[in-house]
């Protein structure tokens, strides 16, 4: 049976993954003041993030159409997967199963097997899901094995993110001006999770590097064996610190595998400048 995993541009796949026909992106719209973006292969990181930075408002961004999602689902492949953001998050997932629904209308019910994932998560959690997936596939797992098997393994997934600046924060009203003020000159670094997709704090440190550090130690004491999992880590434009990320978690355990992406626009509007997302599943 062949396949395709379909994310909302939040799925951060590799360079690799992205020359790979059973991946794709369907692309959010970003929007900083009167400019729109689209998030896709023409996506430069750099260019969008001064943008970012010379704005005084918060970037906004719009999920892709259930029209798009139908489109999707009209693939050739027998098994299709749809990633989608957290729901607490965007309106992604309402849009996918939306489209999922018209297709089914259109090609009746049953014509294909889809499954549309809420992934409670975003970026490296979505790439886990979708790693995931391709790994039960080459284990020979049929599509009603799977469907099971992804949705304990998202329950199960922890995701992690420590943010370098409080810009993001600040301009979308998650923090008063006072507090940014003040958490900025101390130098304090939150480092947040997610539970069921709902973005809560877990701890704070001074310095990224310490930040970094904490988040990688409750990680690895959260994931219990780690041997057995897979961590994936999300940066928006600071490969170097990726890596010592990577680095920490090696200390800590002797993970199963370790992947590294760079963010598209979607994370990097949430994550901001310097930001790392981590998933472990």
């Amino acid at each position: 049976m062949s396949y395709k995993i379909f994310g909302d541009s939040c799925l951060d796949l590799t360079e690799e993954l992205k020359k790979d026909p059973r991946f794709e992106m369907i692309p959010l719209t970003l929007q900083v003041d009167d400019h729109m973006v689209i998030d896709d292969e023409t996506f430069d990181q750099k260019a969008f993030l001064q943008m970012v930075k010379e704005s005084p408002n918060c970037p906004k961004t719009a999920c892709p159409s259930p029209e798009a999602f139908k489109k999707a689902c009209e693939c050739d492949a027998d098994d299709v997967y749809i990633i989608a953001l957290s729901s607490h998050l965007s309106g992604t997932y309402n849009s996918a199963v939306l489209g999922k629904e018209l297709y089914e209308e259109e090609h009746g019910k049953g014509s294909k097997n889809i499954l549309v994932i809420d992934s409670e998560s975003a970026s490296a959690g979505e790439l886990n899901e979708a790693l995931a997936i391709r790994d039960m596939y080459e284990e020979g797992l049929t599509f009603s094995e799977i469907s099971e098997r992804i949705l304990k393994m998202r329950d199960e997934q922890q995701t992690y993110f420590v943010i370098d600046t409080l810009e993001p924060l600040r301009k979308n009203g998650r923090l008063t001006g006072l507090q940014a003020f003040f958490a900025t000159a101390l130098n304090i670094k939150p480092v947040m999770g997610a539970d069921h997709g709902v973005i809560i704090k877990l701890d704070q440190a001074r310095g990224i590097a310490k930040g970094l550090a904490r988040m990688c130690e409750l990680a690895t004491k959260r994931a219990g064996k780690p041997e057995e999992k897979r961590a994936v880590i999300a940066h928006v434009n600071c490969p170097e610190r990726a890596l010592q990320v990577k680095a920490e978690l090696e200390k800590r355990g002797n993970y199963r595998d370790i992947v590294i992406t760079n963010t598209a626009g979607v994370a990097t509007v949430y994550a901001g400048d310097g930001g790392i997302v981590l998933a472990v599943g």
